[in-house]
């Protein structure tokens, strides 16, 4: 069993674990893809960036009753919202990295690609969906998988200078309203941490490493003491 095999099928039993399903599911790999196009109708599908970069994607047959299971009868709430932690789940064996936003589109081209897993879902002798995964940046068969230019690692080189908000985050607090517009100089407000307690790391809002405060010519400075992978960034 080749390194490949072994991470697709990880990364299946990974997102079978946490998909909202009324019965569990079995995953077994497609040798006849032939038959399945036609099966295939939408999908969710993501982006995983990291050491170990991947396309995912997952067709189910009856989608409406995933969702409803997963709680997005609001409004607020989309399929793409009730399979992230599926996602997340699936691509965290990949090791560290960031899981693009999911969408709703067309995902026939994925399961198509010859360097694509692709798993049958079924659970109490019905077929409950499709699964596909095409892993980048790793040795198969002798040869390096690369992103081609128009794969999504690719265009990602585009936006290399793109600027984004790192913050520093050492405590947090609830205030009223009240308390906010009674703030006065001198005020101590108490934080949720205590002294010598790591700083949180924040790339765009989303928690990513944590460090501990340090002063670098009289500036204050951080020193990161740990990134956090995929499963740690979102418990």
């Amino acid at each position: 069993m080749n390194a490949n095999h072994t991470l697709h099928t990880s990364a299946v039993h990974a997102l079978t674990e946490l998909l909202p399903t009324p019965v569990p599911l079995n995953a077994v790999i497609c040798t006849d893809r032939t038959a399945l196009t036609s099966r295939l109708t939408g999908g969710v599908t993501a982006s995983f960036v990291g050491a170990l970069s991947a396309d995912i994607a997952l067709v189910l047959t009856d989608a409406a009753s995933i969702a409803g299971a997963g709680g997005s009868g609001s409004p607020l709430l989309s399929l793409q919202d009730v399979l992230r932690p599926a996602f997340e789940r699936a691509t965290a064996v990949l090791g560290a990295g960031v899981l693009a936003e999911s969408r709703t589109e067309d995902a026939a081209s994925l399961f198509a690609d010859r360097e694509t897993a692709v798993f049958e879902l079924s659970g109490a002798g019905n077929t409950a969906g499709w699964f596909a995964i095409r892993i980048r940046g790793q040795e198969s068969g002798g040869a390096l998988l690369r992103p081609s230019s128009d794969s999504v690692v690719g265009k990602l080189g585009r936006i290399n200078d793109v600027e984004m908000t790192l913050t520093v985050e050492i405590g947090r607090t609830r205030m009223s309203v009240r308390d906010v517009l009674g703030l006065e100089p001198g005020r101590v407000i108490e934080l949720d941490r205590s002294v010598g307690a790591p700083a949180d790391v924040l790339l765009n809002g989303r928690l990513i490493a944590r460090g501990e405060i340090v002063v670098v010519d009289q500036d204050y400075a951080i020193r990161i003491t740990k990134i956090l992978d995929v499963t740690e960034t979102v418990s």
